[in-house]
């Protein structure tokens, strides 16, 4: 049932004040424009809802969603270089992409993302590899609704869209509409690749955050939308955001779900998601959290929480109000079969 509060902000018409930590309230944000930023009745209507139709059942389903866990760390465990594009194993390497997706979903992952998180166009670029974005991108798609379809078909393809790797203005020096136009690119190429849906994750930054919004819906008007930031110490993003902003803008600009990954282990991200629902208690919390704090050991980090540890912090996450939960950096399969296991499932 949606609640009073939730009514507006679902139609996004506009994000309203956002409490800060010492009680006070600070300004709200803009009034969303509709024409860049559709709100869900919109978008549903783009083609009768089939672009979200899976995701919508995916959450219709009762009891907790399990997605899956680190891809990076992994291949570094398969002979990844420090400093190498994880992307194009995608091309060099497709067997071992897939037998690591393939771990996750006999974990039991319902959400698999593609190998894709930095397979923007000013990442590659880094690499030279600025005109393989849409190789890059469909083929990842390709590997993971591969690995989907062999274990059943029931578990869904998310297209992994990681930062930029610049700063957007005003904080930095990348313009707006760049970054915008960066992530329509990424975006349609996931989406020409058949993906179920989209998931923007570790951003720091709302101007960042809203430009991959900006640039998916150009493409992609209707596709179900997952997005999060990652927060530290202080309960805020490097840049500052806190949870209560970020749920109330993501949700404002029209993500389908939202949350938190990454950071420095699940003790962190536990009331990260606790300050989201006490803000929004209608929004669909996502919580990925790194292993545990990552130690720097011969060059390599090193997370310290074994599949036991994120076990539990995987009930206390879906506890404070967390529908979707998964891993980050430092995980395994181990760790996500630990945690399915341990995830309260609904109420008969």
């Amino acid at each position: 049932m949606d609640s009073p509060r939730r009514g507006p902000r679902a139609r996004g018409d506009r994000a309203g004040a956002t409490p800060t930590d010492d009680g006070r309230r600070s300004p709200g944000l803009e009034p969303v424009d509709h024409d860049r930023f559709p709100d869900r009745e919109t978008r549903l209507a783009v083609d009768g809802g089939k672009a979200s139709q899976k995701f919508r059942d995916l959450l219709a389903e009762p009891g907790p969603i399990l997605a899956d866990g680190a891809m990076g760390t992994m291949l570094f465990a398969n002979g990844l270089q420090f400093g190498d594009p994880p992307e194009v194993w995608n091309l060099a390497h497709p067997d071992v992409v897939r037998r690591i997706q393939r771990g996750y979903l006999e974990a039991g992952s319902r959400i698999l993302l593609t190998n894709t998180f930095g397979a923007n166009r000013l990442r590659l670029g880094l690499h030279g590899l600025s005109e393989r974005v849409d190789e890059l991108n469909r083929t990842a798609a390709i590997l993971a609704r591969a690995e989907v379809n062999a274990a059943g078909g029931t578990a869904l393809v998310a297209g992994d869209i990681g930062p930029s790797g610049e700063i957007v203005q005003p904080l930095g020096t990348l313009d707006y509409d760049i970054a915008v136009d960066v992530f329509r690119e990424q975006a349609a190429s996931l989406a020409a690749g058949g993906v179920d849906l989209i998931w923007i994750e570790t951003m720091s930054d709302l101007n960042e955050m809203k430009a991959a919004i900006e640039g998916v819906r150009r493409v992609a008007p209707g596709i179900a939308l997952v997005t999060t930031m990652t927060f530290d110490t202080r309960g805020h993003t490097m840049m500052g955001v806190s949870p209560e902003q970020a749920v109330e803008a993501m949700v404002a600009w029209g993500a389908d779900a939202v949350g938190g990954n990454c950071g420095n282990g699940p003790d962190e991200l536990v009331p990260v998601i606790e300050r989201m629902r006490a803000v929004d208690p209608d929004a669909v919390l996502v919580a990925k959290s790194n292993a545990g704090m990552p130690e720097l050991v011969d060059m390599r980090a090193v997370y310290r929480a074994d599949p036991s540890s994120m076990a539990g912090y995987g009930v206390q996450l879906q506890e404070a109000g967390a529908r979707i939960v998964g891993a980050c950096c430092g995980s395994s399969p181990d760790h996500l079969r630990a945690m399915n296991a341990a995830l309260v499932p609904a109420a008969s």
